[in-house]
């Protein structure tokens, strides 16, 4: 269904050249004060044009590693403290919160303090957070109410076809979803010793780290965020030295390790000779290194968790290794 969409800006029209590109005096970050608040005014009042209490958490995002939003610094607990617990339970896909959460999520958006995420009901209603300030919003209605609001807040709000940031996720393939199949896959790799750790990508530029076991594979994924993607691995390298040893001088690479109290974790480095990356891992059980390029990454295989009715409703996709795309194409023949 599509949506009436206005582009909402402190940047009056007036001042764009014949381009389209703002030539005015207003500057690119939030004001954190009277300008902020009228954006967030606007937005409830076309969420109450269109009679809307409730959002959903959709592509949730954090800053992390080379990734950040926008131009101001982002702040500790990414501008979610207080809206989540520090595990960031309940900011996932398909979460839903309230319109004053959202509120408070455009806010932390506005100032890049390092979150990000589309606030939608679908089929009803949008909230988009772009760069520089631009915020789109779209409603089923063309809620001329709200926008003569916004215009007397001193915003201005501008017709759209779409929001730039709507979702456009038709590529090719099918994704695989972590059903009973997929879980009965990860026991037997598991059982062989194939398989050992689980990668949990929970948002956007994070993720969790778990180690399988027979007896324990039910536990961790009862435990898992909603719609998470899932990359299944071989297990880490004990010997650590020689992990270190082999890691390149000059090459950003992700290091996978397991400290002294099983605990596992990865960070993407520059330097991989840093003394303080050296005593990281001073301690660790085990290590493995991880290219960026996605051809020398071999995980076994991938999987996005579906909804507990069985239904895939993420809109992100996993790289497919070899063994998924032997899924797919048996799925197809399936199907066909």
């Amino acid at each position: 269904m599509s949506l009436f969409v206005h582009r909402i800006t402190k940047y009056d029209p007036a001042d764009r050249d014949e381009h389209g590109h703002y030539t005015g005096s207003e500057d690119e970050t939030s004001d954190h004060g009277p300008v902020e608040a009228a954006y967030l005014r606007a937005v409830a009042a076309f969420a109450e044009a269109t009679g809307i209490r409730h959002l959903t958490v959709r592509e949730p995002q954090i800053s992390a590693g080379f990734t950040h939003f926008g131009l101001e610094p982002a702040i500790e607990g990414h501008g979610l403290a207080g809206l989540f617990p520090p595990d960031l339970s309940g900011y996932h896909d398909g979460a839903e919160v309230s319109l004053d959460v959202g509120l408070e999520l455009v806010r932390g958006m506005l100032r890049d303090n390092g979150a990000w995420c589309s606030l939608e009901v679908e089929d009803r209603f949008a909230v988009h957070v772009g760069w520089d300030q631009y915020l789109y919003v779209g409603s089923d209605r063309p809620c001329g109410s709200a926008v003569a609001l916004t215009r007397s807040l001193g915003l201005f709000p501008e017709p759209l076809d779409a929001s730039p940031y709507a979702d456009d996720f038709d590529e090719p393939g099918v994704q695989r979803p972590a059903d009973e199949d997929f879980w009965a896959l990860v026991r037997r790799s598991v059982a062989t010793g194939r398989a050992a750790l689980l990668e949990e990508v929970y948002v956007y530029n994070a993720s969790r780290w778990h180690r399988l076991a027979e007896d324990t594979l039910d536990a961790v994924r009862a435990r898992l965020t909603p719609r998470a993607q899932l990359t299944v691995w071989p297990d880490l390298s004990t010997d650590v030295a020689a992990v270190l040893a082999a890691l390149p001088e000059d090459d950003t690479t992700e290091i996978v390790w397991e400290d002294a109290n099983g605990a596992i974790t990865s960070a993407i480095v520059d330097d991989c000779r840093s003394p303080e990356l050296v005593s990281r891992l001073s301690g660790a059980r085990a290590a493995a290194a991880l290219p960026l390029t996605l051809d020398d990454r071999h995980p076994l295989f991938t999987a996005v968790l579906p909804d507990p009715d069985g239904v895939l409703r993420a809109r992100w996709r996993t790289e497919p290794t070899p063994a998924d795309l032997h899924w797919a194409a048996a799925q197809e023949l399936r199907n066909g």
